[in-house]
C-alpha cells in the first residue's frame, strides 16, 4: 500500500480511521514481516489487539506502536499522522501553537508531539559527505541591539558563545547537510566533525575564518578559501552558498515560526531542518513515508525536559 496524497485533506481522506493508520504503520515499519520489539523474533502470533511473540522465553504481547514515539500516547494515530505531515511538509516548520489550533489538542501536547516527531527525523547513522564539501559555523540567539538595555552584553555581537549558541554545518555541494550544535567553536571540534562526516580526498570549502587554516596542513583534503572580507564570494567555481542558504532557512524558521529556541532543544530543531533539507528532492508523501519508517525510539516527557 502506497500513499498518494498531496494535501492534508487528501491525507485525512486516505486515513479515515486509526485502524487504517495502524495497518499502514505496520507496513511501513515492518514491510509485511512483523517483528517482536523486545527480542527481534519475526512472524509473531496475531491476537485481537496486536501480536504475541513466538519465542518461548519472551512470549510478550505487543502492538506496532511499542518501541516507537507513539507508545502509550493518548493522541490517536490519525492525529499523529496529520501532525507528521504538517511538520515534514512545512518548509520552515510549524509552531506548537499553530499545530494545537489545527488539530484540536493542547499546546503542551502539541509541543511534546512535535519534539517526538523531531526524534524521528534525527539521522540514525552518520552522513558521509564527499567531493566538494562546504563547512561553516553560525550563532543562534537574539541580536544584542534588540535587547533591553539592562540585558545587553557589550562587545558580544556576532561570534560570541557567551550570549549565543554556536552551530556547525557541513554540506555537500548540491547534496546533504550535517548540523551539530556545540558549546564552543574550536579547531578540535571542527576536526572531529570533518573526520566523522567527510570522506578523505574531498575538497573542503570555507570562508576566511582563521580557525579553518588547519585544513591546509591536512593532506587528506584540498582546502579552498573564499574570503568574504575581501569581497570574494566565489573562487574558481567554488563557493559557500550551500551552507549559507541553509543557515538562512534555519534562522528564518526560528525567527518567523518559533521566535525563540532554547539551547537545550536547539539540536532537535536543527535535526528537523536538516531532515527536510536532505529530502528536498522528493515529494511530501514520500517524505511522510520515510518518517514513518524511522518511528523507532521512544522519547518520554521527563527525558525531554531534562528531569
Amino acid at each position: 500500500m502506497e500513499s498518494k496524497f498531496k494535501t492534508l485533506v487528501q491525507l485525512l481522506d486516505f486515513f479515515k480511521t486509526d485502524e487504517d493508520c495502524r495497518v499502514y504503520l505496520e507496513q511501513q515499519r515492518w514491510g509485511g514481516t512483523p517483528a517482536c520489539p523486545f527480542c527481534g523474533v519475526v512472524n509473531p502470533y496475531r491476537t485481537n489487539r496486536g501480536f504475541k511473540c513466538r519465542d518461548k522465553e519472551c512470549h510478550k504481547k505487543f502492538t506496532v506502536t511499542v518501541g516507537t514515539i507513539y507508545e502509550n500516547s493518548k493522541i490517536g494515530l490519525r492525529t499523529w499522522f496529520a501532525a507528521i505531515y504538517l511538520c515534514t511538509s512545512s518548509k520552515k516548520g510549524i509552531s506548537s501553537l499553530q499545530l494545537s489550533r489545527q488539530l484540536g489538542i493542547t499546546q503542551k501536547s502539541a509541543w511534546f508531539l512535535l519534539h517526538r516527531v523531531r526524534e524521528m527525523l534525527k539521522e540514525k547513522a552518520p552522513q558521509m559527505l564527499a567531493n566538494e564539501v562546504q563547512i561553516d559555523e553560525t550563532y543562534v540567539g537574539g541580536k544584542e541591539r534588540n535587547k533591553h538595555a539592562s540585558k545587553k552584553s557589550k562587545n558580544t555581537q556576532g561570534r560570541n558563545e557567551d550570549v549565543k549558541t554556536p552551530v556547525f554545518g557541513i554540506v555537500e555541494t548540491g547534496g546533504k547537510v550535517v548540523v551539530k550544535v556545540t558549546e564552543w567553536v574550536t579547531k578540535k571540534y571542527a576536526k572531529e566533525l570533518i573526520d566523522q562526516h567527510v570522506q578523505k580526498g574531498s575538497t573542503m570549502v570555507t570562508d576566511g575564518y582563521a580557525m579553518y587554516a588547519f585544513l591546509k596542513t591536512k593532506s587528506e583534503f584540498q582546502h579552498v578559501v573564499v574570503d568574504h572580507s575581501k569581497g570574494e564570494y566565489a573562487r574558481g567555481g567554488f563557493h559557500t552558498n550551500g551552507i549559507e542558504n541553509f543557515w538562512s532557512l534555519l534562522k528564518r524558521g526560528i525567527i518567523g515560526i518559533f521566535h525563540q529556541v532554547s539551547p537545550q532543544h536547539l539540536q532537535r530543531y536543527c535535526d528537523e531542518f536538516a531532515s527536510r533539507y536532505n529530502s528536498r528532492h522528493i515529494k511530501d508523501n514520500e517524505r511522510f513515508d520515510l518518517t514513518l519508517q524511522g518511528s523507532d525510539g521512544r522519547l518520554k516527557y521527563q527525558q525531554l525536559i531534562g528531569k
